[in-house]
């Protein structure tokens, strides 16, 4: 009998281990322990490993709609919106009547602004449940973003009566009043969803933003700290309220908010992160150091304190500290695209821009919808001299996260480079958005206002910007800088004291101010008045740089030279010191010097063109014309379209008898970036007169004449040409111009020969 029991033992745990097996080895029964798995690592907020999981399941069965949404609810967390987009639209194929996924689908096409995308599949849900709240609010949102502002609040006031019970739907008629500037019926609105329900903090927050945006400080303060009460755990209300005392001025109580949140919630990441947060936003680097290094010990598994330290270590340029930190991150996770970035970030740091290009490259293959990585890139592009590149990596970065302020910031530069006025009106616009209460958006679209020709718009949004951000120089200083432009110095000047008031180490108020002394003859005074600032920021690199130029213009150069140097001592990185110092030392006849201090700046920062172009220019002066032609040569290897180096390198080329078909194409590419130029057009007429097109030449020549009539070079070039076409006395005029502008002409003896033998003719 027991041998018998055995047997059938064995035979059950066989027949047990063969179910199991075939279990696990059944697609169906694989795809839930995938999917289930996703759902716990979820549950924990570790998005990234549930959307590996989610995919797994999906893999298994392409079909499996409900995994497919929840991936595009992970990706929806890590921020992937081009995965949520494709994860909901597999969802909704697969299953037509999930109306939660559809609605989902809708809001994200409103969240992209694509409201009549939105408005449809808030339509669809419709057809198939008239009664259904989330697409009757999706509709009126849509509306709203199609401008429809009276159909958008009948349609949420619809809602609202259908279910007049629900907070939601008053939070969000409150905003669509506010977008329809109906603010008392907004209030009203908020009021009604905390009276709906007292503990919802969503609700109390709203009412309480909706305050600060009417700048009623004291009605805000109250629902913050209601809030806080409300929900003593949750960090948001802390948050909300140190950015009020931020705005109102209140920097201390601000710093006690986030104190005491770190101390009530040690070990929530969003709260023990904030004070350091704070102390970056503020401009306060050595404490936001302090405090992310305390962090790094206390927290050193939270990957997110671990590249704001890092971050933090890259712009204090302490690349060596943070490039260990990286180092470990990526020690943990290969692929992670934060640290990756921040290698990319590190290595731009040490003009490696090459290596940070393969880093991004390789991080956007993985995440094409990555806005930092973009950013980078296109930083490194800019690095490269690659600008269209550039552009490129800053528009997508802009056009995934539109509140990306970097990003926008760079576009803004294109668009002054490029005179591009509707570039600079879009990103102004976005700034404004992204930072109402920082002058640089407004200062920005000033700027664009300018190119428009509208003075008053300018004038207007300057305003704006000293009223968005009081404390701040910038607008006080932009404000000036205009006035100074219209001449009206006592204005300038007060607007410059009051910059300079804010923030005594502001080059640019000073700057202004020097302009007014100079602009009025004041030489001695400008000098007076920059050394009393230096006397109040006695280490101001850009004061001291500030001392030579007024000393330059004042021609005291041994004086310019000795505040050149102070400056670069104070700030050996600053390549504006070492190009005007070398300069100065050319102009007093110390070329060896010269050539010295363009070397060490090059050194210094070997991506910038600038000290290979200033050391170009000096070599040619002194006739070294083989080296400066190598000069010129590295400078379009590092930026090829920089029109400058293309018109010297081209003259050099025809002056020596080189290959004149790409001196003629160098010549021409450069004339067309700086049509206004008249050496661009001199050395463009030299290319055409050496192809024997004297006709071509003479126009181009005779511009550059008229452009700058005290250039002997191109009145002997003009001559030259009139010889050809035959015009002897129009000849004889322009090089007997030649030796009155410059006796000791490098040619005279060629013009003096031409000259006889035009007089023989």
């Amino acid at each position: 009998m027991n041998k018998l029991r055995r047997m059938n033992t064995g035979v059950a745990l066989l027949m047990l281990v063969a179910f199991v097996a075939g279990c696990t080895r059944d697609p169906n029964v694989r795809k839930h322990r995938f999917f289930d798995s996703g759902a716990r690592f979820f549950a924990k907020g570790e998005y990234r490993d549930a959307a590996i999981q989610f995919t797994n399941a999906v893999r298994i069965d392409p079909k499996y709609e409900e995994a497919h949404y929840q991936l595009a609810r992970c990706y929806m967390k890590l921020g992937y919106w081009h995965g949520v987009y494709e994860e909901l639209s597999r969802a909704v194929a697969l299953r037509p009547d999930d109306l939660k996924a559809q609605i989902d689908l809708g809001n994200l096409f409103l969240a992209s602004r694509q409201f009549k995308r939105a408005q449809e599949q808030a339509k669809i849900v419709l057809t198939k449940d008239p009664k259904n709240i989330d697409a009757m609010v999706l509709m009126a949102n849509s509306d709203a973003g199609l401008s429809n502002i009276n159909a958008s609040l009948e349609e949420m006031q619809n809602a609202i009566q259908m279910e007049p019970s629900r907070p939601q739907s008053y939070l969000n008629m409150g905003m669509l009043q506010l977008d329809a500037r109906k603010v008392n019926d907004a209030e009203e609105s908020f009021k009604k969803a905390v009276e709906l329900d007292p503990k919802s903090v969503s609700a109390v927050m709203a009412l309480g933003n909706f305050y600060l945006q009417q700048r009623r400080w004291p009605e805000a303060e109250k629902q913050f700290q209601r809030a806080v009460e409300i929900a003593p755990q949750d960090p948001m209300p802390r948050a909300a309220l140190a950015r009020l005392y931020l705005l109102e001025g209140k920097k201390p109580e601000a710093e006690q908010v986030l104190e005491a949140a770190k101390k009530a919630m040690p070990n929530n990441p969003e709260a023990y992160r904030m004070l350091g947060q704070f102390y970056f936003a503020t401009g306060q680097m050595d404490k936001a150091l302090a405090e992310f290094a305390s962090l790094h010990k206390e927290h050193s598994n939270d990957p997110l304190v671990e590249k704001s330290y890092a971050q933090l270590l890259v712009l204090n340029h302490d690349d060596d500290q943070a490039a260990k930190i990286v180092g470990e991150l990526l020690k943990k996770n290969s692929k992670d695209a934060g640290a990756q970035i921040l290698q990319a970030e590190i290595d731009e740091g040490q003009n490696k821009p090459e290596d940070a290009i393969n880093t991004l490259q390789t991080v956007l293959k993985a995440e094409p919808d990555n806005p930092s990585a973009h950013y980078y890139l296109g930083v490194a592009f800019n690095m490269t001299g690659q600008l269209d590149r550039a552009e490129s990596e800053w528009r997508e970065a802009a056009r995934l996260r539109p509140a990306m302020v970097e990003a926008q910031k760079a576009l803004a530069g294109v668009a002054i480079r490029k005179n591009d006025v509707d570039l600079l009106d879009q990103t102004s616009e976005q700034l404004m958005r992204a930072l109402p209460n920082s002058p640089e958006g407004y200062i920005l679209h000033a700027k664009a206002d300018l190119m428009h020709k509208d003075l008053a718009a300018a004038e207007a949004d300057l305003n704006k910007a000293i009223k968005a951000a009081p404390e701040s120089p910038l607008g006080y200083t932009a404000l000036a800088d205009l006035r100074l432009s219209q001449k009206k110095f006592s204005e300038a000047q007060k607007l410059y004291g009051q910059a300079l008031e804010k923030n005594p180490d502001n080059p640019s108020a000073l700057q202004g101010l020097v302009n007014i002394d100079l602009a009025q003859k004041k030489p001695e005074q400008a000098i007076q008045l920059v050394n009393a600032q230096i006397a109040k920021a006695p280490n101001s690199s850009a004061y001291y740089l500030l001392l030579a130029k007024v000393y330059v213009v004042n021609h005291d150069l041994s004086q310019a030279e000795a505040a050149a140097s102070q400056a670069l001592r104070l700030s050996k990185n600053k390549m504006e010191a070492y190009l005007l110092l070398g300069q100065i030392q050319s102009a007093q006849g110390a070329n060896s010097n010269a050539v010295a201090t363009y070397e060490q700046a090059i050194q210094t920062n070997p991506r910038d063109i600038r000290p290979y172009f200033s050391l170009a220019q000096l070599d040619d002066q002194m006739g070294n014309w083989e080296k400066a032609q190598g000069l010129y040569q590295k400078v379009l290897q590092i930026q090829p379209d920089f029109a400058p180096a293309q018109n010297n390198l081209a003259y050099l080329m025809i002056e020596h008898n080189q290959n004149l078909d790409v001196a003629l194409s160098m010549a021409q590419s450069a004339r067309r970036a700086l049509p206004e130029s008249p050496a661009t057009a001199d050395t463009l007429g030299c290319a055409y007169y050496q192809k024997g097109l004297y006709q071509l030449a003479l126009g181009l020549l005779e511009e550059a004449a008229q452009k700058d009539p005290q250039d002997a070079v191109i009145h002997y070039h003009l001559g030259l040409t009139y010889a050809k076409l035959g015009n002897r006395a129009k000849a004889k005029v322009e090089l007997e111009r030649v030796l009155a502008l410059s006796p000791k002409f490098k040619d005279a003896d060629k013009v003096r020969q031409t000259l006889a033998e035009l007089g023989q003719s």
